[in-house]
């Protein structure tokens, strides 16, 4: 009989536990229990219920906040008006200092020489960037040589250029008086419309200029929103609007449309004589009761009275023919040309 040495019967009883070994190596993991799979069967429902719970809040959400926005869309109050209700003792108060302004000026006027519409136009055109004493200065000159549209209309640019040279912009002043006479002549028969609309299309010509001519040579009520003007109506706290447009609305919601030109006169007279830009003269101004912008200026009476000017402080006009009521009230014509 075969004998087996010790060294081959422990291999051979080596061997199978090995094999059991890699038996169990190779073998699948081992299946969850039934309460392990219940465990993740429940935690994977309760986080899809989270998930569908998210995404429906988020949704209800999204639909309250639209239907909110929707409402807020549906609430939007429409666009207010360019002039607002302008208050009761705002009118008051601005009716009152047009009533004291006619009192100490009774005799104002646009103090510009013009003895018809054509002269009136030119002459408000040539008044831009410059003083109106200015132009009743060189105006004679020029309507001594084209003294109708068709006149002015075939003139030689170069020679208005130099009539016009004192003024200021001369060229481009040049440009538009020959512009809009040319306009007249081959549009309006040579005549001087007298309707905004026609007005405004001419060349050099736009709100401020067209309500000066409608006001002054048809009669026709306008506001002349001018430097002095647009500074004087803030300082009295008509309105806080800045652009002219918008000033000459907010103001003329205040007043009966027949008081809209002799308003206008008013307070230019008031701000070139009285209430200046830089230094208003308050110590000597006749509405100063009824003025929130009191003490801006000089209070003191006596130096108050020695910046007033023109006929308030004793000195000529811009007019070389004024109105007689301006004469009648002290008023000095201004010199012409080249006379001082």
């Amino acid at each position: 009989m075969k004998k087996v040495t010790p060294s081959k019967a422990a291999a051979k009883k080596t061997a199978p536990a090995r094999a059991t070994a890699a038996a169990e190596d190779a073998a699948p993991a081992q299946a969850p229990t039934p309460a392990k799979k219940t465990a993740a069967v429940k935690k994977k429902t309760a986080a899809a219920k989270t998930t569908t719970a998210v995404k429906k809040t988020a949704a209800v959400k999204k639909t309250a906040a639209a239907k909110k926005t929707a409402g807020v869309k549906k609430a939007v109050p429409a666009k207010k008006p360019l002039v607002a209700e302008p208050s009761t003792a705002l009118v008051r108060r601005a009716r009152r200092i047009n009533r004291e302004l006619a009192e100490v000026y009774p005799y104002a006027h646009p103090e510009l020489d013009f003895e018809n519409p054509f002269q009136l136009l030119v002459a408000t055109v040539l008044s831009a960037q410059t003083t109106d004493l200015r132009v009743n200065q060189t105006t004679p000159a020029l309507f001594a040589r084209y003294p109708t549209p068709e006149d002015l209309a075939a003139a030689n640019p170069e020679e208005v250029e130099e009539i016009l040279r004192p003024t200021g912009f001369f060229r481009a002043k040049t440009k538009s008086v020959i512009g809009l006479s040319k306009a007249l002549a081959e549009e309006f028969g040579g005549e001087v419309p007298g309707r905004l609309e026609d007005l405004v299309r001419l060349p050099g010509v736009g709100r401020k200029t067209a309500f000066v001519v409608l006001g002054n040579a048809f009669g026709r009520p306008g506001i002349t929103v001018d430097t002095h003007f647009q500074r004087l109506v803030r300082r009295w706290q008509w309105t806080e609007e800045t652009e002219p447009d918008k000033i000459e609305a907010a103001v003329g919601a205040l007043f009966p449309k027949s008081e809209w030109t002799m308003l206008s006169h008013h307070v230019i007279f008031h701000g070139r004589r009285i209430c200046h830009a830089r230094r208003p003269a308050c110590g000597a101004c006749p509405i100063a009761p009824l003025c929130p912008a009191y003490g801006e200026g000089e209070t003191d009476p006596e130096k108050a009275r020695k910046l007033l000017k023109y006929e308030k402080g004793g000195y000529p006009g811009q007019r070389l023919n004024p109105p007689q009521a301006y004469l009648d009230a002290g008023g000095v014509p201004a010199p012409p040309l080249g006379a001082g």
